[in-house]
């Protein structure tokens, strides 16, 4: 028990340092190409990686996308839906911005547990989702303070996000769920497929041909990016509950605001530079604080769960 417990632990931090630097690889493709595209591409790349492996390892895993369950179907949409928002939210406002709201996603999914599932709320957890509010508040006054023309796509922008956290605790929810009867990467693999096929019609095959070889590498390593995160993710949520990893995971934005703290000091040329306040910084920290707070202290439920109507997979 103590060495699965360790393996969650492991694959969850594996998907927060993922996290951390995937924001500023996304924003800095947002210059190069089409979002849609970009999201498009990402899931492509994952997908074949792991339709290949399957294809020589174990064909038998494949017959997942002939005959998904419906909350794997739901799943992958709300995934779909939450790449899209996050980097529609990302290219009209800032990495350090999208990475600190998106953490709204952790308190959406205990008021999903709250509602649905009939979990207690404790009060240290309402203390926790009242400092998410609080440093929210405060790091988006922040923000708007410093923009000068600039406050209404600033504000389309964080409802991007806003967006992209809901889907996030769509996704999140069913998948917790489903790798109780399903093995995790089966899973991703229709999870994955499912949006190349969805948004292909609506992207712009051109914009690969303007690629240089360092955009190719930076589009690969999105692919990559989603393979590795999702996976590590999916394999946390075997071994470890849904709290601990909404714990960890809540740590990314500290990843990102060193990263972006580096590389503006060092005026690198093919980042756009975020001055940070102290104040926007201490809001930030608020954020993750609440969302650890609350996530923490989340009472458990009466087990009410949706697994009773999900099949049992023979094949796990």
């Amino acid at each position: 028990m103590k060495d699965q417990r360790l393996k969650g632990v492991l694959f969850a931090s594996i998907t927060a340092l993922t996290w951390g630097f995937l924001v500023i690889a996304l924003k800095m493709s947002t210059t190069i190409m089409d979002p849609l595209t970009i999201v498009w591409f990402r899931f492509l790349v994952a997908f074949s990686i792991l339709f290949i492996y399957y294809v020589i390892k174990k064909p038998s895993y494949l017959k997942i996308l002939r005959n998904p369950p419906i909350y794997l179907v739901i799943a992958s949409l709300g995934l779909g839906i939450n790449y899209i928002a996050f980097i529609y939210g990302i290219k009209l406002t800032t990495a350090s911005s999208a990475q600190v709201i998106i953490q709204i996603g952790p308190i959406f999914l205990g008021f999903v547990g709250l509602v649905f599932f009939k979990e207690k709320i404790s009060l240290r957890q309402s203390i926790g989702f009242m400092i998410v509010g609080i440093g929210l508040f405060i790091f988006y006054r922040d923000n708007i303070n410093k923009l000068v023309g600039d406050a209404e796509m600033y504000n389309m922008g964080v409802l991007w996000v806003v967006v992209a956290a809901m889907a996030w605790v769509v996704y999140a929810a069913f998948q917790k769920q489903l790798v109780k009867t399903y093995p995790a990467q089966q899973m991703n693999l229709f999870i994955f497929g499912l949006p190349v096929l969805l948004f292909l019609p609506f992207i712009k095959p051109a914009c690969f041909l303007e690629l240089d070889f360092a955009n190719w590498m930076l589009m690969v390593y999105l692919g990559l990016n989603t393979l590795i995160a999702y996976g590590f993710l999916a394999m946390a949520f075997k071994y470890l509950e849904a709290n601990k990893i909404s714990v960890i995971v809540t740590m990314n934005p500290i990843i990102t605001f060193i990263l972006i703290g580096l590389l503006t000091y060092f005026e690198v040329s093919w980042v756009e530079p975020e001055k940070l306040t102290t104040r926007g910084v201490l809001a930030a920290l608020l954020v993750v604080v609440g969302a650890i707070t609350a996530v923490t202290f989340a009472k458990p439920g009466k087990k009410k769960e949706i697994t009773k109507l999900i099949p049992t997979h023979k094949d796990k």
